[in-house]
């Protein structure tokens, strides 16, 4: 029987783990192995992943790349699916991941769609977002890897924590893997999002993309999302919620700008000067 391992990056994840893992544990698909990889948590994230039903709960860091790529190393899957800590999966996932790979011996890796849900305006105007993007392979990368096609492209990125999933979608596609999709949805638990907090995240996470978009000389069709104008109609239905977004996608797009200064302009004062 085919096992898919789940692989959860956490860290200070109590809010969310036990729905995560529980969700994990409750698939339709028996044979499911579930790997939490906490990077030294300070709140109660390891025990409630134990609680809930974790097979193997490691202690990793430093970062989520590192955490999967030890997870994976640790897992026994034929299947490696990577799941945020902060996501709720359907229970017919692990099975419709089984039978495609198993009815489409062409596929090495899968997308699986994504919707949010969570408290707020800003929340509710996310959940818009997340809507536009289903079926946009631009936006979305897969999740989901047969095991010799993740390790024959090396695995995640630990240079990246931020765009690492574009760029290991983009590797294996380089690498001549097909990438299909199933129509299980994962639930991603937003929590209530704040304008200063998005732009603080979205800086900090502004450096790796910048040595995304060094590495991958397409890698700004990514950024633009442009895709977002082929469903016009959806935006015009929700109209206070699209002004919203937009809001929301600038003070994004302003903090990761930022954090792309940041990561240049810190890279550049490195380099040693000519004739020193």
């Amino acid at each position: 029987m085919t096992t898919v391992s789940f692989v959860v990056p956490s860290y200070n994840s109590a809010r969310t783990i036990t729905s995560c893992v529980l969700s994990l544990r409750n698939q339709t698909y028996s044979d499911v192995e579930i790997v939490v990889v906490d990077n030294h948590s300070r709140d109660e994230t390891v025990a409630r992943a134990h609680a809930a039903g974790a097979d193997m709960v490691i202690t990793a860091g430093p970062e989520r790349c590192a955490q999967r790529n030890r997870g994976a190393r640790d897992s026994r899957g034929d299947i490696v699916v990577f799941i945020d800590s902060d996501m709720v999966m359907e229970p017919g996932l692990a099975a419709e991941l089984v039978a495609t790979f198993e009815t489409r011996p062409e596929l090495g890796a899968l997308i699986i769609p994504e919707r949010s849900f969570g408290e707020g305006f800003w929340t509710r105007c996310r959940v818009l977002e997340k809507s536009l993007y289903v079926g946009n392979e631009s936006v979305e990368a897969a999740r989901a890897f047969r095991r010799e096609v993740f390790d024959a492209v090396g695995g995640w990125n630990e240079n990246l924590t931020a765009a690492e999933d574009w760029d290991l979608d983009d590797r294996i596609r380089a690498h001549g893997v097909q990438v299909g999709r199933v129509d299980t949805f994962i639930w991603h638990d937003e929590g209530k999002l704040r304008l200063r907090g998005t732009f603080g995240k979205k800086r900090y996470y502004g450096q790796w993309i910048a040595a995304y978009l060094d590495a991958h000389d397409d890698g700004s069709r990514r950024i633009r999302r442009s895709g977002l104008l082929d469903k016009k109609g959806d935006l015009l239905r929700h109209p206070i919620l699209t002004t919203g977004m937009v809001t929301l996608k600038s003070v994004e797009a302003a903090g990761i700008y930022a954090g792309m200064r940041d990561a240049r302009r810190e890279r550049s004062t490195a380099l040693p000067v000519a004739g020193a």
